[in-house]
């Protein structure tokens, strides 16, 4: 598909159809040009009306079992998001509608209180936000990522939450109550430090100071709070990778770990697209070292490797991030989440049940 001009405040240059749609549309120049800029895109709200909320895996390369998503598509708009292929189980485009036509799943937190409360139900952490931010810019005025976090807190339930989002700290006091019981740990996304190029790759995330600021305010209250450095995208932020470990462990970050970036079904197109439009002399650079670290392919997405890539060249970045983090003291194991006092919540506070007596 034949790129537009990029809309303000959005990642995606493109918007490809799905890889399931029966019809596929390319962009063609009928010689009409049109000198005006495209008008910016409004963010679409649709209710997600799934029946469950909490996801389980059986990944082998995943540290979590179980995971809960609030939001399907994201507002971020990063460029390189490896969710953005999931919305063309929607019948939606993995480019712009990614960004701009979301589902919000409103009951949730009824939905978690009804699956934790069935009789088989074994308590194990339960990681949020993996698949899009579940503090994204609509979050602010939705809550029901904050909602889903009082059930959890109410039920002594862990939790393991990633995000980029600076509107974490609006649930600061849930989260250091629950770090006191040793049932939360978080980790903060850092791609790069360059705001420039942060602003292009990450247009509605906060800008990497805030990102650092946020990991500063989680260790300080107490929060154990790890450094992402995600994704790692060769020949664009890799060479970036120990300013920003050292970054964050002067921040506070007792922790770090970090992704190459990925690839799968339509993002390698639209990543591409990006590239071409903002740094159309690093594109062939990108994609090449990215077949160096899988194989020959630009993405790969087996166990083991989808993430950190094989061959010389992901030994070497592999061996930089383990020299970094020793020095840093970025090694230090963390703590494990209790599940021990998790307790199963008593009925639906929506639907109370009726006094007989």
């Amino acid at each position: 598909m034949k790129p537009a001009a990029p809309r303000k405040g959005r990642g995606a240059v493109i918007s490809p159809d799905g890889r399931f749609d029966a019809w596929q549309r390319e962009a063609l120049d009928d010689g009409w040009w049109n000198e005006d800029e495209p008008s910016a895109l409004p963010t679409e709200l649709v209710v997600d009306s799934a029946k469950t909320v909490i996801t389980y895996n059986d990944s082998p390369d995943l540290p979590y079992d179980r995971s809960i998503n609030p939001y399907r598509g994201c507002e971020h708009g990063c460029a390189y998001c490896f969710a953005r292929p999931t919305h063309a189980y929607l019948g939606l485009s993995p480019g712009l509608d990614f960004e701009t036509r979301l589902a919000w799943k409103a009951d949730a937190p009824a939905c978690l209180r009804r699956e934790l409360a069935k009789p088989g139900y074994a308590c194990r952490p339960i990681a949020l936000g993996i698949n899009t931010d579940a503090w994204q810019p609509v979050e602010r005025r939705l809550g029901v990522t904050r909602a889903v976090l009082e059930v959890l807190a109410e039920t002594g339930h862990p939790v393991t939450l990633v995000t980029k989002s600076a509107l974490v700290l609006r649930d600061l006091d849930l989260l250091a109550a629950m770090a006191r019981e040793r049932r939360v740990h978080a980790a903060v996304s850092v791609t790069t430090l360059d705001a420039e190029l942060a602003r292009t790759l990450e247009p509605r995330a906060p800008s990497p100071r805030r990102r650092l600021a946020t990991i500063a305010a989680l260790a300080q209250a107490g929060v154990p709070t790890a450094v992402m450095v995600a994704p790692l995208i060769p020949a664009l932020t890799d060479h970036e990778m120990e300013s920003i470990l050292a970054a964050a462990r002067e921040a506070g970050a007792q922790s770090a770990g970090y992704i190459l970036l990925r690839l799968p079904h339509e993002v390698k197109p639209l990543f591409r697209a990006w590239l071409a439009e903002h740094h159309p002399g690093r594109l062939e650079h990108v994609y090449s070292l990215m077949r160096q670290l899988h194989g020959g392919r630009e993405y790969d997405s087996n166990y083991g490797t989808r993430q950190s890539g094989r061959g010389p060249l992901a030994g070497i970045i592999a061996r930089r991030f383990e020299t970094a983090v020793r020095r840093l003291g970025l090694d230090t194991p963390t703590p494990p989440l209790d599940c021990t006092g998790f307790r199963p919540p008593r009925g639906d506070p929506a639907r109370p049940q009726l006094n007989l007596f």
